[in-house]
């Protein structure tokens, strides 16, 4: 009875392990972050195309930074 009871607690803690591994692993890969929180709070059309938009601006903010080379410090 002993034994059985050391390897359920075992078992319990490499579960627990595995799922606080797996919690770290999406919050540092961002899978938790609502990307598209701001599209689905307007209501109007007009506002959907203006988040449209904004987000192709972003994007193309980003690659134009991608393309300029850094200087150094």
């Amino acid at each position: 009875m002993n034994g059985v009871l050391m390897m359920m607690i075992g078992v319990s803690l490499v579960a627990l392990f595995l799922a606080i591994c797996a919690l770290l692993w999406g919050i540092k890969n961002k899978q938790f972050d609502d990307d598209y929180k701001f599209t689905t709070l307007n209501d109007s059309e007009e506002a959907l195309n203006d988040a449209v938009i904004l987000e192709k601006r972003k994007k193309e903010a980003l690659e134009k930074n991608k393309k300029q080379p850094h200087k150094g410090c």
